[in-house]
């Protein structure tokens, strides 16, 4: 359920989700306290604690605005935060980032091994030379320009950032746990929240993208990663790891043990297939 405003408010509750009328984003409660935001091309999560919260990634730069809505809309104030977690450092995950520290003095926090990537100090992304070479597709043609149009190119690193430690993500709202998957990027992390069930993947698998044409548990497609292969054997790292929703960095929630959805990953191999 929603705290701090009433769930007729924002015409949502646990479980359910719908496009909120203020933005062309779309929240969901799928466990109570968890919000999964779905963004026009990425998500963003916010995950509650009675009055305190986190946000998990920030989408791309023009996001921001969709991004602070997302939290206000929730009851939240976003000097509030006690953190912001990055699961890697794409563009589409750290838009936000840096104006949530300076604007409000939130701590941005990632992985250790991920750090230079967050801060702008080395680059693991995307092309636009790789983009261009597939741009005859029309999936990924609308992708490239909502891509453009939303600040890819003139985005602004998280200089801000620092490292977390164990201790830290022990503190925040829920107690994080963070398990490092190399392959998306170098420090690419996953979020465990152990009590609740709930894991939020970022890019190490996704149940959906704009250039996707699915909606299931799925690699993207392998100019994303920079180790495609790493990315597909990183997930071994997740066996033994309990958690029955999972919410990914692109597309909506999925309620399904995740064993399931890695080994269906590990057997298929699934990319995302242009159009």
């Amino acid at each position: 359920m929603l705290h701090g405003t009433h769930a007729a408010d924002v015409g949502i509750s646990a479980g359910a989700s719908q496009p909120c009328s203020l933005w062309h984003v779309k929240i969901s409660e799928p466990r109570e306290g968890f919000f999964l935001v779905e963004g026009p091309a990425s998500n963003w999560i916010i995950v509650r604690e009675g009055d305190s919260y986190l946000l998990i990634d920030t989408g791309y730069p023009a996001d921001t605005d969709d991004v602070l809505n997302s939290i206000t809309q929730l009851g939240l104030e976003p000097a509030k935060a006690a953190a912001v977690l990055i699961t890697h450092g794409h563009v589409d995950h750290t838009g936000g980032a840096q104006h949530l520290a300076e604007a409000y003095g939130v701590p941005v926090l990632c992985s250790p091994q991920e750090l230079a990537h967050v801060r702008g100090e080395v680059k693991h992304q995307i092309t636009l030379g790789q983009v261009l070479l597939r741009a005859w597709r029309p999936r990924a043609f609308r992708w490239m320009l909502h891509a453009l149009r939303a600040g890819a190119l003139k985005a602004r690193p998280a200089v801000a950032a620092n490292a977390w430690t164990p201790e830290q993500l022990r503190e925040l709202p829920r107690s994080p746990e963070a398990l490092i998957l190399p392959g998306h990027t170098p420090g690419n992390t996953v979020y465990l929240f152990r009590t609740a069930g709930v894991i939020a993947v970022g890019d190490s698998f996704v149940t959906g993208h704009p250039i996707s044409g699915r909606s299931e548990p799925q690699m993207l497609h392998s100019m994303f990663h920079y180790d495609r292969d790493g990315a597909v054997s990183s997930l071994s790292m997740l066996d033994g790891v309990e958690a029955d929703l999972i919410l990914p960095g692109h597309g909506p929630a999925l309620a399904l043990p995740l064993r399931d959805a890695v080994s269906s990953l590990q057997v298929h191999h699934g990319s995302v297939r242009f159009s």
